[in-house]
This record gives C-alpha cells, structure tokens and sequence, in this order.
C-alpha cells in the first residue's frame, strides 16, 4: 500500500495519482508554471452522445443531465433524468439508464423494471417505483461495501420527501432499495456524492433554505459514515463570491455563484470537482446567466479550492440545442471518468436537453510546465537580470518536489504521463528523504533520464525498477532538463503497486 502524506487525511491507496494542480501533493517547484486545459468535443458541431427519446418514451420531452456516468469494468453505466412530458419544471422527471462501451454511442437497455404507457420495455430505473418528481440524484459504486445489496448508494431529492435529501441502495444501480428513514437531511441541489477515506460526503448548492448564511448559491457539503446518519449541519466547502472573512452578499442570482456543488472524481489520494460557474448580472434575471463549467480540488473531501481561480474547463459556449431565453450554459452531473486512453466529462445544457460530451487525452487536465524570463513581466525580468543575487538561480535546474509517500512494500513502481521529451527535452527523476536528502541509488548519476512521452511511461534508476523499503517515506524530485525544457509537459506521476 502507499501512503500520501499531503498533510490532510494521509489517504492510503493501492495506486497514488499525483497532479500538478494538486499543491498538496507537489508541494515545491522551481521555474515552473501550473497551466490547466479546457475539454474538447470529439464533434465540436455536434457534441450530442445521448438525446430525447421518441414520442411515448420516458425522455421523449427531456433530457436533463443531473446524474451520474460510472466506468464499471471498463464499461460505462450513465444515469439521467428524464420528462416523457412538458409538465412544470422538474415535475415529471425520473431516472433512466444508458450503457456505452466507448462513451460516444449509447444503448439505453430494455430493463423491463417500471411499467410506463402501458408497457415495462424501456429504461426506467426502480426507484421510488419510477414515480416523477426526482430533481437530483448523484450516485456511487462502492465495491468493498460487505453487503452486496448495497453497492451502488444514491443520494437523491425527491417531491415525496418535499425536496429533502434521501438515500437508497441498489445491488446493480438499477433495482433500489429506499433507506426506511429517509428523508436524511435539509433540503439540498446536489450533484456530487464521494466516498473518501472511509467517510461519505454528498455536496450541492446551498440556496433556497441556506444552512449557510446568504443566500448566494454556494456549494456545502454533509458527512455520514455509514451513509444513514448524515449531519443535520453542512460545511461550506467552496464559495466564489468575495472570500471570507468578507460578509457574504446576498443578492439572487447576481455575479460569481456556485451553480449544484460540484460533480465528484475520486481518485484515491485526491478528488476532483467540476463545478457550475453561474455568473449572473446586475439583474436577478436568470435569462441574463452565463454559466461555464469550473474546475476544483479536495485532498479530504471537505475543504475544495481552484488551482486557477476562475478557469472554465469547459467554457460557456453556444451549443446546438440552447433554449430561447437564456445566456449560454452549461450544466454538469457527476460525470467524470477514464476509459482507456480518454478523461471524459459529460455535461448538458442548463435549461436545455441532451447529454454532451467532452474529452482530453487520459489524465492530461493540466500539466507543469517551464517558464523563461522572456515570458514574464518585462519589468520583473529587467529586475531579475540586473540582481546578481536572483540571476545566480540560473543554476538550479527547472524541477518540482512532491509530497513524502510511503510504500509499504518491496514492489512499488513509478509512472509519469508527460508529453514534449525528445533528445533536447529530458525528464530525471531523484529521490529524496522526507528532510530533502538524496536517497543512496536513486539520485544524480544513478536517474536514468527519461526521453519518450506518453500516458504511462515507466520511471527506472540504473539498479532499480522499483521504490520502497527505505525504512520510511520519501519525496520524488522531478528534474526538467536539456537544452528545451519549456517543451516538456508534466501531467501526471503514478506511484503504484506492480502486480
């Protein structure tokens, strides 16, 4: 097992996932910039992978992306919201259910669970009975759960529970069982539900009945160990209006909102958040709303932050399908994911209809970077060149150093995802103590530099393909040297358990 000691909760895992726009497990850099990229669709036309249904089928009137996309052994599960009818806003819709083996073409399946216009055959998921009125319902895969019955968990609202927040438990994601006595907490727009560090925590926007004072959309999160007895208290872990200490403002629906909470990407030492940038005018006329999809961190599940405040991962666009009346939106779920050599999020239009997609290479979301002189502030560099004391920095090499790890185990290894390497633009890698002292074997002449990119590209010294065993943790040291540094990008370090 390997242990992240980002200073926060330690998280143990079997593979640990270190990204640049995680300060808190690359803790130190030297000459490097953190740059984050934005989504791209495979059909920038037509960025559509799942639309309504026909007339007389459960989404012939609505698609509405509050759900979730799981990869489940290298299959994705999407669950979605979905009106047969125009009835009043959220009035009508209930779960359905989609299939994909690669997340572009989707199958919605004949489960054969809920009988609708007089027949079973269509994709309506057994919740609540499949009755209408669910407006959010974000949802989990928890495979160590002992009980089997209880693998999937979903935390949902609910007409029946007048909009409080409810939970139910499903063997397979598709027949669930409602807690007897639900509802768990207050009244909740939630989008993001994780399980991380042996806690669950389920996230929206805290609004309408605020636990937080004000009454702008902010995004609190509740906390429950055993995903029945939920804290009645929320804590309010990302906001965008003026930060505190300021008094937070109270105007609806005016300037920088968080629109759902965010959807949630656990990836084992680490989570990610995509988050609704609601971004309303001087009016509180939600037609006048611009609403791009944000880009937060967690190391605890609790406490989120913007590498770069402000950065849309997917800006607000016009898209194909925008309804009449409303700025361009975008609205997301819990829904991202790898599959094979792909980072996917999927994403709809708010106000609007259909599932999206957007797509980067596997885990390329934001990469380190080297920075020149040349690229700064003329007068900052002007002041760098004429300070003898600053310019004899030159000498240190271009590098980052992560958090202390430790591998409990002779059969660790090392991975870097890393893209720009040639023969003028090398990666070496040191090890280091938790004190900063090159670890004997693993440093200076004994790195092997690394010259060819890729997702997964196997990190080795001269005597060793593996780490551990140093009689306690250490720090990676990645060097970026050669006569082009500026060209390599540095997204990813895997620190893993060989099989």
């Amino acid at each position: 097992m390997i242990e992240v000691k980002n200073g926060s909760e330690n998280p143990t895992v079997t593979e640990a996932v270190l990204f640049p726009f995680d300060d808190a497990s690359f803790q130190y850099t030297s000459r490097l910039r953190l740059q984050l990229v934005p989504g791209k669709t495979p059909n920038i036309r037509n960025p559509i992978v799942l639309s309504r249904g026909k007339l007389g089928e459960p989404d012939h009137s609505q698609v509405r992306f509050y759900g979730t996309v799981l990869n489940v052994d290298d299959e994705l599960r999407m669950w979605y919201l979905a009106e047969a009818d125009s009835s009043p806003r959220h009035s009508g819709l209930r779960v359905c259910y989609a299939l994909s083996k690669d997340g572009v073409v989707w199958e919605k399946p004949d489960l054969g669970l809920i009988e609708f216009n007089g027949s079973s055959h269509n994709n309506i998921v057994d919740l609540l009975g499949g009755e209408t009125g669910i407006t959010e319902a974000p949802i989990i895969y928890d495979p160590d759960d002992p009980d089997p019955n209880r693998r999937f968990k979903v935390n949902f609202e609910s007409s029946r529970y007048g909009a409080l927040f409810s939970v139910a438990y499903s063997p397979d994601g598709l027949s669930w069982t409602e807690s007897p006595t639900n509802p768990k907490g207050p009244a909740l727009e939630q989008s993001g539900l994780v399980k991380f560090n042996g806690c669950y925590y389920v996230n929206g926007q805290d609004g309408y009945l605020p636990t937080h004072y004000g009454a702008k959309r902010k995004m609190v999160t509740f906390a429950s160990y055993d995903f029945e007895h939920w804290t009645q208290s929320g804590f309010l872990s990302f906001r965008r209006d003026p930060i505190p200490p300021r008094h937070m403002a109270t105007e609806w629906n005016q300037g920088p909102e968080v629109h759902l909470g965010a959807g949630i990407w656990n990836r084992g030492n680490v989570v990610l958040g995509v988050y609704g940038m609601w971004d309303g005018h001087l009016t509180a006329d939600p037609s006048q709303v611009v609403m791009g999809l944000g880009f937060i961190v967690s190391n605890d599940g609790l406490h989120y932050k913007e590498p770069i405040p402000d950065f849309a991962l997917m800006p607000a666009q016009w898209e194909d399908g925008q309804v009449d009346g409303t700025g361009p939106s975008l609205s997301q779920g819990q829904s991202m994911c790898n599959l094979g050599d792909q980072t996917m999020l999927f994403y709809s239009l708010w106000r609007g209809s259909d599932v999206r997609l957007a797509t980067w290479p596997r885990d390329r979301i934001g990469s380190f970077e080297v920075y020149n002189y040349d690229q700064m502030d003329w007068m900052r560099a002007r002041a760098v060149r004429a300070s003898e004391a600053v310019a004899s920095l030159d000498v240190v090499d271009p590098h980052c150093i992560t958090c202390p790890i430790e591998a409990r185990g002779s059969n660790v290894r090392v991975y870097v995802n890393v893209d720009g390497l040639s023969e003028h633009a090398r990666l070496t890698f040191d090890l280091i103590d938790k004190e900063f002292r090159p670890i004997p074997g693993y440093s200076g002449v004994d790195s092997i530099s690394l010259k060819t990119s890729g997702l997964r590209e196997p990190v080795v010294w001269k005597n060793s393909e593996t780490v551990g065993g140093f009689g306690g943790p250490f720090r990676l040291k990645v060097n970026f040297l050669g006569l082009r540094p500026e060209d390599v990008r540095l997204y990813a370090v895997y620190i893993s358990e060989s099989l």
